[in-house]
């Protein structure tokens, strides 16, 4: 019978520190896809609450923190971020917040072809053809910053008191 190590696990490498420049060109993106959202009418909590239901399907805390806090700042209301995760089953989200947020997690999980289709075609009687292009973009986009996070396994700071 083997003794349980009492080591701790190595420090995860931070990918986004370890390589800056893939990094940067990443968050290049990100901004290109914030104007592209912008630009395509998607209001700004729109984008956020793509980003929390992608980064709660990923399971990324670090991701879930900063973007939570965005979307308080963008004016979302801690009730609809409460239900986020059962979005479908609440009478609070838009037309277009449940087109946008069905869309996030095709994207998110694209080995559902029926789930992909359902939302692609359910997103096209409510989002212009931009909105749609620019709703993928954004969860392909925090996808990516999820993986980052998740593999360098970025801690969440707590928050300081005002």
């Amino acid at each position: 019978m083997s003794i349980p190590s009492q080591t701790s696990p190595p420090r995860r490498i931070f990918i986004d520190k370890q390589s800056p420049k893939a990094f940067h060109a990443l968050a290049q993106v990100s901004e290109a896809v914030r104007a592209t959202a912008s630009e395509a009418g998607l209001d700004r909590t729109t984008v956020e609450l793509i980003n929390l239901r992608v980064s709660q399907l990923n399971g990324c805390a670090y991701c879930l923190a900063v973007h939570t806090r965005a979307a308080l700042r963008a004016g979302e209301s801690p009730q609809r971020l409460g239900v986020l995760s059962a979005w479908r089953d609440t009478g609070l989200f838009t037309a277009s917040e449940r087109a946008a947020l069905a869309l996030a997690e095709a994207t998110t999980d694209p080995v559902n072809a029926v789930a992909q289709t359902s939302a692609y075609e359910a997103a096209r009687e409510v989002l212009s053809e931009d909105q749609t292009s620019a709703a993928i973009w954004v969860a392909v986009t925090i996808n990516a910053f999820n993986r980052v996070s998740i593999m360098s396994k970025h801690p969440v700071p707590p928050l300081q008191d005002k």
